[in-house]
């Protein structure tokens, strides 16, 4: 009778120390503390490492997107300079503007020594 009570006993305190902390205490744990402390750090440096790597994935794409925008608005107001530099553009709005500059009629002069 006694023997069962004893095979019973061992049979719970496994799950009573794991629930109330004892196994802890256990001379195994004890022994390994300085392993499980570098495994928690390993661990703690592993999640911290792949959120960074996430936050700097975010960061790139947003970065490239805005590449992406800046090189189009950069595009749109290349030609729209090109559009307004043209001889004719000028042309046009010097005679808006009533002013007595022509336009040459005779070609430029190659002054040579």
């Amino acid at each position: 009778m006694e023997e069962q009570k004893e095979q019973t006993k061992k049979r719970r305190t496994p799950w009573k120390e794991i629930i109330g902390g004892d196994i802890l205490a256990t001379e195994f744990f004890r022994r390994q503390t300085k392993l499980l402390v570098l495994i928690m750090l390993l661990v703690l440096f592993y999640v911290h490492n792949r959120y960074a790597c996430q936050q700097q994935m975010i960061e790139i794409d947003r970065l490239k997107k805005e590449l992406v925008d800046i090189k189009y608005d950069a595009l749109t107001r290349g030609s729209e300079l090109m559009e307004r530099s043209r001889q004719s553009r000028i042309e046009e709005y010097i005679s808006s503007q009533e002013s007595d500059l022509q336009t040459s009629t005779h070609p430029p002069y190659l002054i040579s020594d």
